[in-house]
């Protein structure tokens, strides 16, 4: 595939769910209204904003799940509307995406293994041998030992699991992650171990990553680029630095007001507050 410095592209993407049904009147709803962004090669773009915001319409249109109802949408150098023509093989490899919930995402009655080594049966001639050592060998890169391929997921830690989805997003070397709110269900420590992962991966295997995120502690030690929404808009896209030394817009400001402070001392203070049934305000420092 092409090398370009924007690795992924897209104007004015507009995502319309219901109406036009037969014997139904039925007015459509606009997730997504108008939304443009790029994505640097190599580089972390998070897409931040409160729930409902249409983060996750955007990101099942970005891995061609859902067509765009209007826009442009350019990956890896090719045009994308899957509502018109069916995305090759190798585009599809090229867009790999890590949900919230691993475990959902995840076969229970599958073993870890399995799980990896189908996506290489899936898409390559490989003999059922080599697609175990290259699963063993991923599952190594992640953090996880070979043994950990003949376990379910109901055997593994919450990290585990997310490990393991990371571990099979990227069997099939792809260009582009997108990462759903990856560590929003993980313990604070954990949640350290998993953002160094994918910034070591990242590293290693010259990703882009589409992070969504509504925490913005996380975005600001995981993104290069920020672009926030609200109610299907951007309202605000610029770099990391620049969003935290002076967010512009009022929705961006609110945001920042109601996020807790990260350092160390805030949180103990929190943790003591609480203990001691005492509430306290969010504070605007990160």
């Amino acid at each position: 595939m092409p090398t370009e410095p924007f690795i992924l592209e897209a104007r004015d993407l507009v995502r319309d769910y219901g109406g036009g049904r037969l014997f139904a009147r039925r007015e459509s709803v606009r997730a997504l209204k108008g939304i443009s962004l790029s994505l640097r090669t190599g580089k972390t773009l998070a897409v931040v904003g409160e729930s409902g915001c249409g983060k996750s319409t955007l990101a099942r249109i970005l891995t061609m799940i859902d067509p765009q109802t209007a826009g442009t949408l350019r990956i890896a150098g090719y045009d994308v509307d899957i509502g018109r023509q069916k995305p090759t093989p190798e585009l599809r490899r090229a867009v790999q995406i890590v949900f919230q919930n691993p475990y959902a995402s995840l076969n229970p009655r599958q073993k870890i293994g399995d799980a990896l080594a189908e996506q290489l049966y899936l898409n390559t001639d490989d003999t059922a041998a080599i697609r175990r050592q290259k699963s063993e060998a991923m599952l190594e890169r992640v953090g996880l030992t070979p043994d950990h391929a003949r376990r379910y997921p109901h055997m593994l830690s919450g990290g585990q699991r997310q490990r393991v989805a990371i571990a099979r997003a990227l069997m099939v070397n792809p260009k582009i992650v997108v990462l759903d709110e990856p560590v929003s269900a993980l313990d604070l420590s954990v949640q350290a171990q998993v953002l160094n992962l994918l910034k070591d991966l990242q590293d290693e295997m010259g990703l882009s990553y589409v992070f969504i995120s509504h925490d913005l502690s996380v975005v600001r030690y995981i993104a290069d680029d920020v672009m926030v929404m609200q109610s299907g808009e951007v309202v605000e896209a610029t770099t990391r630095d620049a969003i935290f030394a002076a967010p512009q817009h009022p929705y961006t400001q609110k945001l920042f007001e109601a996020t807790p402070s990260t350092s160390v001392d805030a949180i103990r203070q929190r943790l003591a507050a609480k203990r001691a049934g005492i509430s306290t305000a969010p504070s605007r420092t990160l």
